[in-house]
């Protein structure tokens, strides 16, 4: 067997995981009234996430830089939060642990407000 492939287990496992993170974003961004297929567009997702975020378009720069990303990231999770009615400390759940809190969050009953 070669080295670079993955058992099937593993690969189903992972496939299901991906699965459920696409599907929770999805309902996010449908939650807040953008369309959900543009989870599945690379850079585009990010300009959708920072919309509904309500950070301006021009972070997605901020986003690119080394270093400075980390803390953009954290800064649109919590505004994320914010906007789904959700305090600090799910907004930092979003942050470090997004495959525990995007699900919760788009199957889960919050709302967005603007």
């Amino acid at each position: 067997m070669d080295n670079a492939s993955l058992p099937i287990p593993q690969l189903i496992v992972m496939l299901a995981i991906v699965g459920t993170l696409v599907a929770a974003m999805w309902k996010v961004f449908a939650k807040a009234g953008e369309p959900g297929w543009a989870v599945l567009v690379p850079i585009y997702n990010i300009v959708v996430l920072l919309k509904i975020a309500g950070k301006p378009t021009w972070w997605l720069v901020l986003l690119l830089v080394p270093g400075v990303n980390a803390i953009a990231a954290i800064l649109v999770a919590l505004a994320l939060a914010e906007r789904f009615g959700k305090g600090t400390g799910y907004g930092l759940g979003l942050a470090f642990l997004g495959p525990i809190f995007y699900p919760m969050l788009g199957f889960g009953s919050a709302q967005y407000k603007r």
